[in-house]
């Protein structure tokens, strides 16, 4: 499953822009399904800066833990409270309930990312 609509970098993580220079992020069905059942999230802060290609948080799953990374710079404008008490939310929906952060874009734009095609190509889909 790889929607046609986001942007997706080769580290497994998705994009979505939401307009006015914010962007929802997560990781691809591809990346949850690699992890195995997801059983603790970490996110950083409201307020928080993040570089491009920056580690942003973790997900830990029953098999490994594995870092979550910022697509493009900004400062977190959102973080999925829900995880925090139901981190499956990852294995169920990782293009909806699933998100991770929302991001106000300092730099970089989401037309550098793969598009679904691309993506679909690097993971074999």
């Amino acid at each position: 499953m790889i929607p046609d609509d986001l942007r997706y970098t080769d580290a497994h993580e998705w994009v979505r822009d939401l307009g006015d220079g914010v962007v929802r992020i997560g990781i691809t069905d591809h990346a949850q399904n690699q992890l195995g059942d997801v059983v603790y999230v970490a996110l950083p802060a409201v307020g928080d800066a993040v570089a491009a290609g920056g580690a942003v948080g973790e997900v830990e799953s029953t098999k490994s833990v594995s870092e979550i990374f910022s697509p493009l710079a900004g400062e977190v404008v959102a973080v999925n409270e829900a995880l925090a008490d139901r981190p499956e939310l990852v294995n169920s929906g990782p293009y909806e309930a699933g998100w991770m952060i929302e991001v106000r874009l300092s730099g970089g734009d989401v037309t550098d990312l793969l598009d679904a095609a691309a993506y679909a190509e690097l993971t074999g889909s």
